[in-house]
């Protein structure tokens, strides 16, 4: 597998993608985190515009995608506290159509920043589960500010590199 920049001709695919990743929330008890359609053409096409997107593919098969930006505002507060004040990247997105593809990303992000941050929905067991299991420790509870105001479960990862 190898992670590279979206393409536009890869926006359907990915649409896809996020497609079977809210089935996949709604069969494991988490209706509501992309219940609205979210994420949809817009934010992707946004990402792509920000050079935030980015693609897992395996040969010419794409098997997941995710965004990284280098900052967050919704990550100014937090009820609880960050493992550090130090810059940080944050991963959003994450979806894939096969199993360990949300783990590589992890592993591929993790590799290369020091400070990685992640939030999800309280309902989201599934991500909260790999979070853990890779080392990522509960922060606390960020609330989505240019959204809808709901709350998310954050979480943190300091690596060496």
């Amino acid at each position: 597998m190898e992670i590279r920049f979206t393409k536009e001709s890869d926006i359907p695919q990915i649409l896809n993608i996020y497609a079977k990743a809210r089935s996949f929330m709604v069969e494991h008890g988490n209706p509501t985190q992309w219940a609205k359609g979210a994420p949809d053409e817009n934010s992707l096409r946004k990402d792509i515009q920000n050079k935030a997107s980015f693609i897992v593919q395996n040969g010419a098969r794409i098997l997941g995608t995710f965004a990284l930006y280098h900052k967050d505002g919704n990550y100014q507060e937090i009820d609880g506290s960050w493992l550090n004040g130090e810059p940080y990247v944050v991963i959003h997105r994450i979806a894939s159509i096969q199993k360990g593809v949300g783990t590589f990303i992890l592993h591929d992000v993790c590799s290369r920043y020091k400070n990685v941050r992640v939030d999800t929905h309280k309902d989201n067991i599934p991500m909260q589960n790999l979070l853990k299991k890779l080392g990522f420790s509960h922060c606390g509870t960020i609330i989505l500010l240019d959204k809808d105001h709901s709350p998310r479960e954050a979480y943190m990862k300091v690596n060496t590199l």
